[in-house]
C-alpha cells in the first residue's frame, strides 16, 4: 500500500469515529470548502445569526495562520475553535477530532467546518462530516468545475455566492451549472448573496433538511 493510501486509510478511520461521535449527540457537521475570497465566512456569519434561535451551532475554523475568521465568528455569539495548519493546505479528520473535543457541541448542534481556502486537497479528506459544501463566488469564473473536477465530484451541494454582482461580472449561471453537473450529475445547487440576503432562505432550508435525510454511510 502506498504512503498516500496509508494516510487516507488512517484519516478515514478517524472520520468514521468523528461521525459516530456526532451521531450520538444527534449532531451533524457540514464541511464548507472554497477558494479564498468566495465569501464563505460572510455566509457563515449570516447563517449563524439566522439560526441563533432555531438550533445550536458551532464552528471549526481552518486557516494556515491567524485567528481573524474565528474572531469574526465569535462576534455572532457562536462558539468557534481556530485550527491553524501552517503549511498544510487542508483540514484532516484528526484535526477535526481535536477541535470537536474542545468545542464540545451540545446535542442537536450543527458544526460548520470552514476548511482552508483551497479547491484541491480538501476534497480528498473525509472529516466525519454529513455533507460536503462547495462555496463559489461569481467573481471566480464559470469554468471552475472543469478546472477542479475532484472538488465538484466530491460535493453534495454547491452554493454560488455573490449573485448580487452578476450584472458586473462575466459569469453564466446556466453554463456553470452545466459544467458542474457534467462532473457530478447529483449535485444540488443554490444561488445566494450572503451580503444582500438573496436566496439565503433556501440555504437555511437545506441545512434544516439534513436531519430528515441523513447520508447512508
Amino acid at each position: 500500500m502506498s504512503l498516500e493510501q496509508n494516510v487516507l486509510a488512517k484519516n478515514d478511520a478517524i472520520a468514521r469515529d468523528n461521525r459516530a461521535w456526532l451521531r450520538k449527540r444527534d449532531a451533524i457537521a457540514l464541511n464548507l470548502m472554497s477558494s479564498p475570497g468566495s465569501g464563505k465566512t460572510t455566509l457563515l456569519e449570516r447563517t449563524l445569526l439566522a439560526m441563533a434561535r432555531v438550533r445550536p451551532a458551532a464552528v471549526i475554523e481552518g486557516d494556515q495562520a491567524t485567528s481573524l475568521d474565528a474572531d469574526r465568528i465569535r462576534r455572532t455569539g457562536a462558539p468557534a475553535v481556530q485550527v491553524n495548519t501552517g503549511a498544510g493546505c487542508h483540514l484532516d479528520a484528526a484535526l477535526v477530532r481535536s477541535a470537536l473535543s474542545r468545542l464540545d457541541p451540545p446535542a442537536g448542534a450543527v458544526v460548520f467546518v470552514e476548511n482552508v481556502g483551497n479547491l484541491v486537497c480538501p476534497a480528498m479528506f473525509d472529516l466525519g462530516e454529513q455533507r460536503k459544501v462547495v462555496v463559489i463566488s461569481v467573481t471566480e469564473g464559470t469554468e471552475k468545475p472543469l478546472k477542479y473536477p475532484y472538488m465538484f465530484a466530491a460535493a453534495d451541494l454547491v452554493v454560488v455566492n455573490k449573485v448580487d454582482l452578476l450584472p458586473y461580472v462575466e459569469f453564466d449561471l446556466d453554463l456553470f451549472a452545466k459544467h458542474a453537473r457534467a462532473v457530478n450529475p447529483d449535485l444540488t445547487m443554490l444561488a445566494v448573496s450572503a451580503t444582500t440576503g438573496e436566496g439565503m432562505q433556501a440555504w437555511f432550508d437545506w441545512i434544516a433538511s439534513q436531519w430528515l435525510h441523513p447520508p447512508a454511510r
